[in-house]
């Protein structure tokens, strides 16, 4: 019997989140038997014998033959895309560790990228995350090996180690001069998939940091935590999917479906039947069409990009943000014994309008680029400016009941005003100087949520 396993991942490894899609059994002893219409290259076989052969042969040492036929599978995988890759033991073995939800490591989501390792994405709350890794950074060394010429698998074998264990790692950014050196302390990465907190009147900010089997599940119960908190049905919601590098597809279809009623999530193409799959939402949407704005950045990747593309689609939200990693392919695992494997495309995702993701991405409604806010000198030191009121022997406005007020009570009332605009001034801009794209995703959700309240009245 033959167990399969379908991956929505830019890239997995153990030190990665690993994420089943799902699994089901054939009953194809063999599934890489050819088709009696196919017929084996043979001159192009017959090449590759005699390079065997040669090695055999005539190279400077013995080579075992378990080692030459391993390295040319690899290579043959290696040779299709970034993500398909021949799975050792070790590598197996750490790919249904990695599915568990719990892993050794640094917390980066990696890829290849001209022969270095790239970070598509730091995980939250982790290493990587706390030591300032962010998505776009090449490692080019690791301690001191140089990941030039390593496979993906090598570089996550040497980025494994016991928690507590140091990590130097060598990281070129775009806008440094030179590479730089980061040390990163590995630790049991524990990755809590749904946070959420208000942010204020009534907006609520919910945070998915990757799909997991119960994200789903996660996002409802935190909707229903905000909606409490809140004490009323929410006006409107951010949904944070920055750095979020994927993971489970039921987990991105499940959430999609929370915000849609109706029509297609996703859909993948392939070349077998197996690569054939479409998801559709199904009816109610639990924030009763609130106003959602949905954060993405360029670490942003695969589940990510489903659930953006779909809400995008049906135009049921804004995305806000940086364009997307742009992971559109379907990985099928498929064990070739039960200490290996064989990770293989198989698919493409496309979006409910056909738009695929595979290497474009999805770009944002409205572009915000990750910017870094910070006061001037000369706005700390500005006085307020003056104002009608400020002046004395103003004439009263006639809606206001200050006749019957003393002096005293005028004074206080006003002071009380000011006090209280300074605060929301001050609490306004501790989030643009925290995060500045979220700031933005703020405003332009309560601008919706005042664009709806002005179309109900019409």
């Amino acid at each position: 019997m033959q167990l399969k396993m379908q991956l929505n991942k830019p890239l997995l490894s153990g030190i990665l989140l690993g994420s089943v899609i799902g699994f089901s059994v054939t009953s194809s002893m063999n599934a890489f038997a050819l088709k009696p219409t196919q017929s084996l290259p043979l001159t192009e076989l017959k090449k590759f014998s005699e390079v065997y052969a040669r090695i055999k042969k005539d190279y400077v040492e013995e080579v075992d033959d378990k080692k030459l036929i391993t390295d040319a599978i690899s290579g043959m995988l290696t040779g299709l895309d970034p993500h398909s890759a021949y799975l050792d033991e070790d590598a197996f073995t750490e790919l249904r560790v990695g599915t568990s939800g719990e892993f050794g490591g640094l917390g980066i989501e990696v890829g290849m990228e001209n022969n270095f390792i790239k970070v598509i994405a730091p995980i939250d709350d982790t290493p990587a995350k706390k030591a300032g890794l962010k998505a776009g950074d090449l490692i080019i060394r690791l301690n001191d090996k140089s990941v030039k010429g390593m496979s993906i698998n090598d570089a996550v074998k040497v980025m494994r180690g016991k928690p507590g264990e140091p990590l130097d790692l060598l990281i070129v950014r775009d806008g440094k001069d030179k590479p730089f050196k980061v040390t990163i302390v590995r630790a049991v990465i524990k990755v809590k998939s749904v946070k959420q907190r208000l942010l204020g009147d009534g907006y609520g900010y919910l945070r998915i940091a990757s799909f997991q089997s119960n994200t789903t599940n996660s996002v409802k119960e935190a909707l229903a935590k905000l909606k409490d908190e809140n004490k009323a049905s929410l006006k409107g919601l951010v949904l944070d999917l920055r750095n979020n590098p994927g993971g489970v597809l039921t987990g991105a279809v499940g959430v999609s479906d929370i915000f849609l009623s109706k029509g297609n999530i996703v859909y993948t193409e392939g070349r077998v039947a197996d690569a054939l799959m479409r998801y559709d939402a199904t009816p109610d949407d639990l924030i009763d069409g609130a106003p959602l704005v949905v954060l993405i950045n360029q670490g942003s990747a695969s589940a990510s990009e489903i659930v953006s593309g779909a809400l995008q689609d049906h135009k049921r939200a804004l995305i806000v943000g940086e364009k997307s990693f742009g992971k559109g392919s379907v990985q099928t695992v498929l064990p070739l014994d039960e200490k290996t494997a064989v990770k293989l495309t198989t698919a493409r995702y496309f979006t409910p309008s056909g738009r695929s993701i595979q290497a474009k991405g999805i770009e944002p409604d409205i572009k915000i680029e990750s910017l870094e806010f910070k006061k001037s000198d000369t706005e700390k030191d500005k006085v307020s400016a003056l104002s009608e009121a400020d002046l004395k022997g103003h004439i009263s406005n006639p809606d206001e009941t200050t006749d019957k007020n003393t002096d005293a009570d005028k004074k206080k009332s006003t002071k009380t005003e000011k006090s209280k605009t300074n605060a929301d001034k001050k609490d306004s801009k501790s989030l643009a100087e925290k995060d500045y794209p979220l700031y933005e995703a703020l405003n332009i959700l309560k601008s919706m949520s005042f664009a709806r309240g002005m179309q109900s009245k019409i």
